[in-house]
């Protein structure tokens, strides 16, 4: 099943989450329609030891398949907000040019302290590839 196919695949996939990884405890995540052409995915992915993943998705679709126009995806530890990925073009950062627009704020200054970020994609879900790097996280944690 490939859930960028339709709106309906991507819903599925996104409802099914907690299935598919045992490690999401809770989910508010919620995917409405918004125009013909438009959709929003928005809600947090909740996980054990206090680890929280706040999404952001603007999706569009015109001939077929589902895009991702913009995200924000804030991971968190408690209060702390520990990174956080977004889609906000940088193009006079060099350093970000591998995988731009896509990146991700860290720590220090986790403001203007921008990495690139690989795997990250508009044309593909990037939600399992959060929630694994929150597992990893989970682990090292205890």
């Amino acid at each position: 099943m490939n859930p960028f196919q339709s709106l309906r695949e991507y819903e599925l996939f996104v409802y099914s989450l907690p299935q598919q990884f045992k490690s999401i405890e809770s989910s508010t995540l919620l995917l409405i329609q918004r125009g013909r052409h438009y959709a929003e995915l928005t809600g947090e992915l909740f996980f054990g030891r206090d680890f929280r993943l706040s999404v952001y998705e603007r999706l569009v679709w015109e001939n077929g398949g589902l895009q991702i126009e913009g995200y924000s995806y804030e991971a968190w530890h408690g209060n702390d907000k520990i990174y956080w990925y977004d889609s906000q073009p940088h193009p006079d950062e060099p350093t970000l040019a591998s995988t731009h627009p896509h990146h991700k704020h860290v720590p220090p200054d986790i403001r203007h302290h921008r990495v690139p970020a690989p795997g990250l994609s508009f044309s593909e879900p990037n939600l399992a590839i959060l929630i694994q790097e929150i597992e990893k996280m989970i682990v090292v944690d205890r």
